[in-house]
């Protein structure tokens, strides 16, 4: 029979090759998210720089020209043209001005309001019960809320 030491060190043997190949599978997935990571970023750059060039361009060739001059489809030039990301300058606006504007245009958060006349809801009396035959089962009815 195995001692414990020799039985912890055959365990240890039989771990260290499953560690070594656990630790370079985790190695190389890590390398090749980097790396796609890293193109991914080209791309989007290369994407951009498309956009500002086809929106540069659009006033003396459209996208449809381009296409037929290109190959490119024109569902990608479209994509990139569309997909460009505009500067805007921020307008400030006062908040009682922009929480009134709202209100008029009834875009604002609802608001409960409270009925001061008109009828009221009325809940409807359950129906009275059947009276059943001897010996038949009789049923109640439930109150529905």
């Amino acid at each position: 029979m195995a001692t414990p030491e020799e039985i912890e060190h055959r365990v240890e043997e039989n771990d260290s090759t499953t560690t070594a190949k656990r630790s370079a599978a985790a190695k190389r997935v890590g390398e090749l998210a980097q790396r796609r990571a890293a193109i991914a970023e080209q791309l989007s750059d290369v994407e951009r720089e498309l956009g500002d060039v086809l929106a540069e361009s659009n006033d003396v060739i459209g996208t449809d020209e381009l296409a037929k001059f290109t190959d490119v489809p024109v569902a990608d030039l479209d994509r990139w043209l569309n997909g460009r990301k505009t500067t805007r300058t921020k307008r400030k606006k006062s908040a009682p001005a922009s929480a009134a504007a709202k209100t008029e245009t009834g875009q604002g958060p609802p608001t409960a309001t409270a009925k001061t006349s008109g009828p009221t809801a009325t809940v409807p009396e359950p129906a009275e019960p059947r009276s059943a035959p001897a010996g038949a089962d009789a049923r109640v009815p439930a109150e529905v809320t």
